[in-house]
């Protein structure tokens, strides 16, 4: 068996309201989907997919051309191939030897696998209406991102509010809480809160000794992606609960046996529709402690794009058992094809308002004079009651473009 062509095609697909519009702000290229379908010399086919405006690993010509006219047992443990190619082989090569992916992968520990709802950086208001879709879809979880742009209390108040005293929230603070000195004092306020489950990266991971103090301080689990500080230094300095562990196969199951070697929990990040989804789903089927609920996405789009879509049953997702994936392509999303991997975000500038009315405008959340660059450098006030983020769109007027002009090339205004 040999590899006879490999497709590559991009997808624009669309996403729910409120996800959709919080995507705008700065990450837009996550509508784009990047289909990668291989097809063999007996008549086989898998498929695959990749985000390409920011998935682990892209989907490369060299690749491509390099995967052509090989077994796909020969390449599919290889990373360098990117994540839809990598995915393509393994459900090729599942489907020739009769088996579901997760037999190829390693030894079966479990059939159903933890999942939650993501949310990019959102308002309290649209925090909370996500979390009403995600107890009606069956979700258990919901894993937010934790902003000093946005009122983080209020946000968990009116989340809280919304789901059953078994729902867990976990916030990821991308390191905004800067140091061990301004955090502790945040994290105990929202401890108080019972469906508070866990902190990721609150701090600079590489802060060891800060993270050791919040961990010592904080009831909920401390998770900080996988390698930074060393694994080892993670291990032995205690400055941790588990692990974010994401990448191509042969890089999620190395991270994964340390984890078990360790007795330390994980959860998986593979983002995507459906079909990243799937392969999570074979891939947490193999690693013993990918216990916490995995991260893929595939709440924000309005089609899984598969013919079946996955269902969520308290929290969990059924492994697959039949050859390769499980899962087919639903061929009528093709309708959302596009010739380019380009989305550009919207338009716009931004504005932090405290409670105190004090507002400050800047060109945009990263760059030079970015609301989440001046926030890694200490100069966005810290995690305050009331403050909230506000989008002013270009509407052509001569104070937008003379306000943009100023955040661009001058820093925040402040009014």
């Amino acid at each position: 068996m040999k590899i006879k062509d490999i497709e590559i095609i991009l997808l624009d697909v669309p996403m729910h309201e409120v996800p959709d519009r919080a995507m705008a702000k700065t990450n837009y290229g996550w509508r784009i989907i990047e289909l990668c379908r291989v097809t063999t010399d007996n008549g086989l086919t898998g498929i695959g997919e990749t985000l390409p405006n920011y998935t682990w690993g892209k989907v490369s010509k060299e690749a491509i051309a390099r995967a052509k006219g090989t077994n796909p047992f020969e390449l599919m443990w290889d990373d360098s191939l990117g994540a839809g190619l990598q995915m393509a082989l393994f459900d090729v090569a599942g489907k020739a030897a009769g088996v579901p992916v997760y037999r190829l992968l390693g030894k079966k520990h479990r059939d159903w696998c933890p999942i939650s709802w993501w949310g990019i950086d959102m308002s309290p208001e649209d925090y909370a209406s996500e979390a009403r879709d995600a107890v009606k879809l069956g979700y258990t979880s919901f894993k937010q991102k934790a902003r000093p742009w946005y009122d983080v209390y209020q946000q968990t108040k009116l989340t809280a509010a919304q789901v059953g005293v078994n729902f867990k929230l976990d916030y990821d603070f991308n390191e905004h809480l800067i140091n061990a000195g301004a955090a502790i004092s945040v994290l105990q306020e929202l401890d108080k809160v019972p469906n508070m489950a866990l902190y990721e990266s609150p701090i600079p991971q590489a802060d060891v000794e800060g993270n050791r103090r919040i961990r010592a301080a904080t009831r909920c689990a401390i998770a900080m992606h996988y390698g930074n500080p060393p694994i080892m230094t993670c291990i032995q300095e205690q400055i941790a609960d588990g692990f974010v562990v994401s990448g191509g196969a042969s890089s999620v199951i190395r991270q994964a046996r340390l984890a078990e070697q360790a007795n330390m929990p994980f959860f998986l990040q593979l983002v995507g529709t459906g079909l990243t989804t799937t392969m999570m789903m074979h891939q947490g089927a193999v690693c013993s402690h990918s216990q916490w609920p995995a991260i893929t996405c595939m709440n924000m789009y309005v089609d899984q794009l598969i013919t079946k879509p996955i269902e969520v049953k308290g929290g969990y997702v059924r492994v697959p058992e039949t050859p390769g994936l499980g899962v087919e392509l639903n061929e009528a999303v093709l309708k959302w094809k596009v010739g380019t991997s380009e989305k550009p975000n919207a338009e716009a500038i931004y504005s932090i308002t405290r409670d105190s009315g004090v507002k400050t405008w800047y060109h945009g959340e990263y760059g030079k004079f970015g609301f989440w660059t001046e926030s890694h450098a200490g100069n966005v006030p810290h995690f305050e009651h009331g403050v909230k983020l506000e989008q002013w769109k270009n509407d052509g007027s001569k104070e937008w473009k003379d306000l943009a002009k100023r955040t661009k090339e001058d820093g925040p205004v402040m009014e």
